[in-house]
């Protein structure tokens, strides 16, 4: 694997979302400023939308492990649910046990019950959904009656959106709007700038645990800036397999060369300018994956 090679202690850039590399980009530190600051003010519906790859569930990770002590929180991380499923699924999380057979007059005495529990102890409930936009809208319709619950000064439950754009198209549809008016706080992720994808790459290389020369200086940076339009997750994708072909060729610095083959290979990345790949670069590219891949599995004791 190349994380021995490069003298590093774990992949620094894996697609699964750990907050120990949050780098706290302008943007991702202003969604996190407004959903606390929205959270303690008590407010209903909060929004945070942005594109594919922004870094949507990584903040919305950061925002649970950041909340404070006295937020009692349901996280829904898959909401593709029916009205039913998705009642139980908060059920779930914020503890009330439901029948088989409970219908929704159960649920909302139980749940109100719960959440009057909650009141009571000096707590506040948030449930926060990641991947709103793919939520029924019908399910859309039964989490506001969810929110309908309140004590005379406060709603007993708080809710958080994170989804990309289709969300906010489809609260845009006339039998949502009752929804749409309760979000009394939104934010809209914005990409990085060619001066935050090197800040960015930067940091997660030393979290990662390197200490050497700069392994992508400014001016590879700058191609993965413009490959990757300042998306976080593209230029995961871009550092990962120009590393891959740095290590497979020996070399201790990434080339100029190592980043346009992972352009060239990477599918959701803009063509930049550069000598194109022969068709035997593309079939090194995938050997190199395959065998980093088995070498991995060796390493864990799979082949062993």
């Amino acid at each position: 694997m190349y994380l021995y090679h490069f003298g590093i202690n774990e992949l620094p850039f894996t697609l699964t979302p750990n907050t120990s590399y949050f780098f706290g980009l302008p943007s991702h530190n202003e969604a996190l400023q407004v959903l606390l600051t929205a959270l303690k003010t008590g407010e209903g519906f909060i929004k945070v939308t942005g594109e594919v790859g922004t870094g949507k569930t990584l903040i919305c990770r950061k925002l649970l492990n950041e909340l404070p002590d006295h937020f009692e929180a349901a996280y829904i991380p898959n909401p593709m649910l029916s009205p039913d499923e998705l009642r139980r699924s908060v059920a779930a999380e914020l503890g009330v046990e439901l029948g088989i057979t409970s219908d929704q007059q159960v649920f909302t005495q139980k749940i109100q019950e719960r959440l009057i529990a909650i009141h009571q102890q000096q707590k506040s409930a948030v449930l926060i959904i990641d991947e709103a936009q793919a939520l029924p809208t019908e399910s859309i319709e039964a989490l506001r009656l969810m929110t309908n619950l309140e004590t005379e000064s406060r709603k007993l439950l708080q809710v958080v959106l994170f989804g990309q754009p289709e969300l906010d198209e489809k609260l845009a549809l006339e039998e949502l709007r009752q929804l749409k008016q309760r979000i009394t706080f939104s934010y809209a992720l914005r990409l990085m700038d060619a001066d935050q994808v090197h800040q960015y790459v930067q940091h997660r290389m030393a979290v990662s645990g390197y200490r050497g020369a700069e392994l992508f200086p400014a001016p590879l940076c700058q191609l993965l800036y413009n490959a990757s339009r300042g998306t976080p997750r593209i230029v995961n994708v871009l550092c990962h397999k120009a590393l891959m072909l740095a290590y497979g060729e020996g070399k201790t610095q990434v080339e100029r060369s190592h980043v346009l083959a992972a352009i060239a290979d990477t599918e959701a990345a803009e063509p930049v300018g550069g000598r194109s790949l022969s068709p035997a670069a593309f079939v090194g590219i995938a050997a190199l994956c395959t065998l980093v891949v088995i070498m991995a599995v060796w390493h864990l004791g799979g082949l062993e």
